[in-house]
């Protein structure tokens, strides 16, 4: 009960603390932690016996809750995920993820060998070393962006060789016989059949669990349901050898081919957050600052050459994958890191005695300062990534200019899910803003994005305008809409010009201007809640979508009809009362 207290005060004190700050709370977890842990106040529990009220000194009790939040999140990027969606990520799993592991494994084996380390030891070190934080990488980076989507793929890659990697540590350990690489045949034929049964099993029978859960309109017993799942499929890949969030991120996959997959995401996600934190605070709890200050000048230059070898490494092989430089350069320094899985494997190297415990205890402290510092590698990513490869200007877009696209003018919230849409229905597009942050944005996140003034006379040309399909202007500033407008019109009488209002009266001044189609904020607000509540209380889909197609047309002539008049005093009370 005390250590669960420490806990939950940490929590409700870091969260808020660091929210307020806009600083990860990843961060003040660790440092948690490091104070309340063995190696931090803990040290004078003797000396001052109240600090046992507000200290934890056996690490060892919260491991299960620490390793429970690593299956929740794995879980969790179940949720994120579909069979389709990894299905196409395969190429990047099984090539990308691979080459990543074994190349840095093979680096870091090979400088440790020549270190004076025992070749078996150095490759144990290095195969424990190459592995990246899944628990802090993917919440930082997302599974969306080209970033989240590489390291994605490799962090899946290290996730399954978890268990072959283990036992082929226990293959290489002085004392070990034949059965090293039997039990590993029989783990994987156990682990394959389990698996089988999972998804045939999971295919069948959770719709129908989960379905029964939510005609009881019971949260708890959606939350028990959801657990029930995420346990009971770690379990059983446990049982058979397997690691357990193995089990958890089938279990998010099964779950994600659901219509309830969105209900167990949002019930699921404080507990993913709280048991994250309990992993957390003992990675803090592992850090000896008295340890570090002896051996200062040895653990940062192992600290460093690691960062600087795994970031170059992975950041090469995305290049030569055919990746941007900033996604290369970002994901690179993102994925530079020890992760969780180092600790596991470097124990289980010392247990198999091919890493002295003195050796183990000096790399777990690498791998703490390394998790302790991701969010800050993030950063850095991010920075450098902007310096590498800047978002592109209109002047680099000459060669491009030919092509026809759609151009989307203003990159905000509208623009984007413009964008989406296009994209959706394979209709090239280019999108231009004044703004530099929301285009430095787009580009992270993968649209087709330039910094550009779109009132300049050369900037539209430069984007094709001339024989761009349509243009579409998203920005909710009327006065410059409708300047937009007037000289896009006047220069290109042809062009399909499709604008943004704020309402009808803001519509019908467009179409004065010039617009093919304006799109009035509140009256399409209006039409989606009347389509909303028509389903809603039994009218069938398709008379109420033709219903609301009528009225919107109907609404656009009213409101074209009212911009060719002059009198706005008219056009004000025609307005209020449509």
């Amino acid at each position: 009960m005390k250590d669960a207290l420490v806990i939950l005060g940490a929590t409700g004190i870091i969260i808020p603390l660091f929210a307020r700050f806009r600083v990860t709370p990843i961060i003040g977890f660790i440092l948690v932690g490091l104070l309340v842990g063995p190696y931090g106040l803990g040290r004078m529990v003797f000396e001052y016996e109240w600090l046992s009220h507000i200290t934890i000194t056996d690490p060892e009790r919260l491991e299960p809750f620490a390793e429970f939040g690593i299956i929740l999140l794995l879980f969790s990027i179940g949720l994120e995920l579909s069979f389709n969606r990894l299905w196409q990520l395969r190429k990047l799993v099984f090539g990308l993820g691979a080459l990543e592991l074994l190349v840095i494994g093979t680096m870091l084996a090979s400088v440790l060998s020549m270190m004076g380390q025992y070749w078996t030891g150095a490759l144990a070190l290095g195969l424990a070393l190459a592995f990246s934080s899944t628990a802090l990488v993917l919440p930082i980076s997302g599974t969306n962006t080209p970033v989240g989507r590489a390291a994605l793929s490799m962090l899946l890659f290290e996730d399954i060789m978890i268990v072959p990697i283990i036992f082929l540590l226990g293959a290489l350990a002085p004392n070990a016989d034949a059965e090293g690489l039997g039990g590993l045949l029989e783990t994987l034929w156990k682990g394959g059949l389990v698996i089988a049964v999972m998804m045939i099993a999971g295919r069948l029978l959770l719709p129908r669990l989960f379905a029964q859960a939510a005609r009881t309109k019971s949260p708890e017993l959606f939350l028990a349901a959801s657990m029930l799942v995420v346990i009971g499929a770690s379990l059983a890949t446990t049982i058979v050898g397997l690691s357990p969030i193995v089990g958890a991120l089938i279990a998010g996959l099964l779950i994600a081919e659901t219509e309830y997959h969105t209900e167990v995401e949002g019930i699921m996600e404080p507990f993913k957050g709280l048991a994250l934190g309990v992993f957390l605070i003992t990675v803090g709890m592992g850090i000896d600052l008295a340890t570090i200050w002896d051996n200062l000048a040895l653990i940062a230059g192992a600290v460093v050459g690691v960062l600087v070898l795994k970031a170059v490494v992975t950041g090469v092989l995305l290049r030569l994958m055919g990746a941007r430089r900033a996604t290369a350069t970002e994901t690179g320094i993102l994925m530079a890191s020890p992760s969780e899985t180092t600790l596991i494997v470097l124990s289980a190297g010392a247990g198999a005695m091919l890493i002295q415990p003195g050796t183990a205890q000096f790399w777990q402290i690498v791998t703490a300062i390394g998790l302790t510092i991701t969010p800050l590698l993030a950063l850095l990513g991010k920075m450098v990534a902007r310096r590498v490869e800047p978002a592109p200007s209109l002047d680099e877009l000459d060669g491009d200019a030919e092509a026809p696209r759609v151009v989307i003018v203003g990159f905000g919230r509208v623009g984007k899910l413009v964008a989406q849409m296009l994209q959706r229905h394979d209709q090239p597009y280019v999108a231009i803003d004044s703004n530099p942050d929301l285009v430095e944005e787009a580009r992270h996140e993968g649209y087709y994005a330039v910094f550009g003034n779109a009132l300049r006379e050369d900037a539209l040309d430069n984007l094709g305008i001339g024989h761009a399909p349509a243009v579409i202007l998203t920005m909710d500033e009327h006065i410059l809409a409708q300047r937009m407008v007037r000289k896009l019109r006047a220069s290109h009488p042809d062009l399909p010009i499709i604008a943004r209002a704020r309402d009808s009266f803001h519509a019908a001044e467009l179409y004065r201007c010039g617009a093919s189609t304006a799109v009035p904020e509140t009256l399409e607000s209006s039409l989606q809640l009347s389509e909303a509540a028509l389903v809603d209380i039994g009218v069938p889909m398709g008379p109420v979508i033709a219903s609301i197609h009528e009225k919107r047309d109907e609404y656009r002539v009213r409101i074209q009809r009212d911009g060719a008049l002059e009198h706005k005093p008219k056009l004000r009370t025609s307005t209020a009362e449509n």
